[in-house]
């Protein structure tokens, strides 16, 4: 029998596809059950084709075998997670939610990893949120006065599929809601773009802060260390420009190029967050295995 802890996918999309594809290389995670409600599509096939369960019942799947998985991640979207929460909440499961529902506790495993351990429902923000958040902290922490912080997440649209775009107005409103919580700055927007170009872009994520007197070095140096602690899980994720400030606003923009595994490697903004989600499971299993104590934390 295998010593690993066994995960529960629900949404066989690209997002679910490239998480069962990831895991893979985990040494302590593995499919338990990937279900989801389409026959046809293209995840329930690879799965099939590397021996994991799978199943059409989307959640039945688990209901009806809850010993399949003690981790899911819900790959549906925000509105059809609503409905998922309650049940895998009575069920006792550990739940990583990857749409932009904002039910659970809002995780950047950079910033606050083990206080989300405790959670029953832990939510990835977006995409852009786990791209830009981390550097927004970082500038926060040399400046919590910042008069106002903007970023503009702008994605191929190719690596749009229709749950983003679905919940246009659920990314940007959750976006926002992080920079806030995060920085503690009250005056924050959140813009995304989706870029018909071809070839498709590289996912490009700009930070504009509005500072007073601006300490550069500090600025450069605290982004720097966030760059680095977010590379150990996110190796793509690269800052292209440091913070410059020009007419009294501090810009920074960075880049992230997925890792290939599922999805083309443009879909940086896909990629951050499965490596994230992938980053609280196996941080989970860890904890889990070693019988660790799940009581919650402070927040950030």
């Amino acid at each position: 029998m295998s010593d690993k802890i066994k995960v529960g996918i629900i949404g066989t999309g690209n997002i679910g596809t490239d998480i069962l594809i990831k895991l893979r290389r985990s040494n302590i995670l593995e499919c338990g059950i990937f279900t989801g409600r389409n026959p046809s599509s293209a995840g329930i096939a690879i799965a099939d084709k590397l021996g994991v369960p799978t199943s059409i019942k989307s959640i039945k799947a688990i209901q009806d075998n809850p010993g399949c998985c003690d981790i899911v991640f819900d790959a549906t979207s925000a509105s059809v997670h609503m409905e998922n929460i309650p049940i895998l909440k009575d069920m006792g499961k550990f739940v990583i939610d990857m749409t932009p529902s904002r039910t659970g506790k809002m995780c950047v495993p950079v910033l606050n990893l083990e206080e989300c351990l405790g959670e029953p429902d832990v939510n990835l923000v977006t995409c852009g949120g786990q791209a830009t958040v981390p550097v927004a902290y970082a500038i926060s922490r040399v400046h919590p006065e910042t008069k106002y912080m903007e970023i503009v997440a702008t994605i191929a649209s190719k690596s749009a599929g229709a749950g983003t775009r679905d919940n246009i107005d659920e990314f940007t409103q959750t976006t926002r809601d992080a920079l806030t919580e995060f920085t503690g700055i009250k005056n924050t927007k959140a813009i995304i773009v989706l870029n018909p170009a071809e070839p498709p872009i590289t996912m490009h994520n700009t930070i504009y802060s509005l500072i007073d007197c601006p300490d550069m070095d500090g600025i450069r140096k605290s982004v720097h260390e966030m760059e680095q602690n977010i590379k150990r899980y996110v190796p793509g994720f690269k800052i292209v420009m440091e913070p410059v400030y020009e007419n009294g606003r501090v810009t920074t923009i960075l880049e992230v190029t997925g890792l290939g595994d599922y999805l083309p490697k443009y879909s940086g903004n896909l990629d951050i967050i499965t490596c994230a989600a992938i980053e609280i499971a196996e941080n989970y299993a860890k904890k889990k295995m070693a019988g660790g104590n799940f009581g919650k934390s402070h927040v950030i």
